[in-house]
């Protein structure tokens, strides 16, 4: 969790993400920068209609630190200038990296990548929407299952410049129901890698543990039972599963 000053000095709003569907500030506490995400600005769902998306960003964050990987930048919950909400630190991604893309099918690479789907754009092209095969990103797909990510698109992976790859925008996460909408299809059917089933043991582990009683303050008791399941499951299947359910497998819109 944040040092003790960046959960009470004063966070300040320097500017607004104006794409986000919820309210999303840029801010600072001092010299460093974060995003901030009020909950009087949420706008509830009829599948997440509790108004506590912010609660479910911390808690993304907390599996994640148990799960390993890095993969959520720190993430909290403070007081600020529009009431409580989550603060996260800010991650200065590299412009120059996508780590999922949207190709022409006749150009889509034949190494390194991964290919999810196929479709028209526009004007009737056709185009493939890829992904990089990498070890970090396969470990964010494992970790949206776990945490039953309905809404990981492309613009929610950071590539940082050291080839490090955070994801970010958790709101819509930890439904007791399934609700896995990804990007991160690439790897369909492959064995889990030893690291990866160690991680989701780890948080099986600790839900009888801290990050259970951490994840009390913040979900539901049936969504952290849900989220038990889902890793006994999946370390007993010991593959990346097929899109299951009635809903669509990927978001809308991808990026």
């Amino acid at each position: 969790m944040p040092a003790p000053d960046l959960a009470t000095a004063e966070l300040t709003l320097t500017g607004r993400i104006t794409t986000a569907s919820n309210s999303t500030f840029l801010g600072a506490i001092g010299d460093v920068k974060v995003v901030y995400k009020p909950m009087a600005g949420e706008s509830p769902l009829w599948d997440f209609p509790d108004g506590k998306l912010a609660h479910r960003e911390v808690a993304a964050y907390l599996v994640s630190q148990v799960f390993g990987g890095d993969i959520v930048p720190c993430t909290w919950l403070r007081d600020g200038p529009l009431g409580e909400g989550m603060v996260q630190l800010w991650q200065e991604r590299d412009p120059a990296q996508r780590a999922v893309n949207l190709v022409a099918t006749d150009h889509a690479p034949e190494t390194g990548w991964k290919q999810v789907l196929e479709g028209q754009d526009e004007k009737g092209r056709m185009v493939t929407l890829i992904h990089e095969d990498s070890p970090a990103l396969r470990r964010m797909a494992v970790f949206d299952m776990i945490v039953n990510n309905a809404d990981r698109k492309g613009d929610h992976i950071l590539a940082m410049a050291d080839g490090h790859r955070h994801g970010v925008d958790h709101g819509l996460t930890f439904h007791h129901d399934h609700k896995l909408r990804t990007v991160l299809w690439g790897w369909l059917g492959d064995p889990l890698a030893a690291g990866e089933l160690e991680g989701i043991d780890r948080v099986a582990e600790g839900l009888n543990g801290g990050l259970g009683q951490n994840l009390a303050d913040l979900l539901s008791a049936e969504e952290i039972a849900s989220l038990a399941t889902r890793c006994e499951r999946l370390r007993l299947l010991g593959r990346f599963p097929a899109p299951s359910g009635d809903m669509p497998a990927v978001p809308w819109p991808l990026f």
